[in-house]
């Protein structure tokens, strides 16, 4: 059994933007939307999760923050600062707590560092972008300026294509599916 895939393009994304609103509105599930660059309000007009992303900034942080500290208590305190103790403008070389404002830029360094660095890891990992990942993009015009819109058909394609038409799709493709 096979289904049918509709891409709708589109020449501007204010009209994507109408054009997903008004299927939305009719209740029709909308597969996926390819665009050239992020339109502001599409996710909300999609439906779509607000994204865990800052839940993962704030851990990678607290990682950061923590290799920070232990990296300067080893180097600073114990380990190496035992062996060959560093006395740096007269501060004391025994304590971590006394040594506290000096070591502060350098704890925070880290976090922004490993925040940074593993959130970037962290998207591309999770948007499939990593080296060797195929593109999945139906029309390469969408990388340039075109707006795309995906849909799988069950009963319902003379009603998308009725307001797809309505709302401003400048280009209407069929294209035949198998299931696995």
């Amino acid at each position: 059994m096979s289904k049918k895939l509709i891409h709708a393009i589109f020449d501007d994304e204010e009209i994507l933007l109408a054009s997903v609103k008004e299927l939305r509105a009719n209740k029709i599930e909308i597969e996926e939307v390819y665009s050239p660059f992020p339109i502001h309000g599409l996710d909300h007009a999609l439906g779509l999760k607000e994204t865990r992303m800052a839940i993962t900034a704030f851990i990678y942080g607290c990682i950061g923050l923590t290799f920070g500290g232990l990296l300067i208590y080893y180097i600073m305190i114990s380990g190496v600062g035992k062996s060959w103790p560093m006395n740096i403008g007269g501060k004391p070389n025994f304590t971590f707590y006394q040594n506290m404002p000096a070591f502060v830029p350098i704890m925070f360094e880290c976090t922004v560092l490993f925040a940074g660095h593993l959130m970037s890891l962290t998207y591309f990992y999770r948007n499939k972008l990593y080296p060797g990942a195929s593109t999945k993009s139906p029309d390469p015009r969408t990388t340039d300026d075109k707006f795309l819109m995906e849909f799988i058909v069950n009963d319902n394609e003379t009603i998308i294509k009725k307001i797809l038409k309505a709302t401003g799709a400048s280009e209407i493709h069929e294209k035949e599916i198998k299931d696995e």
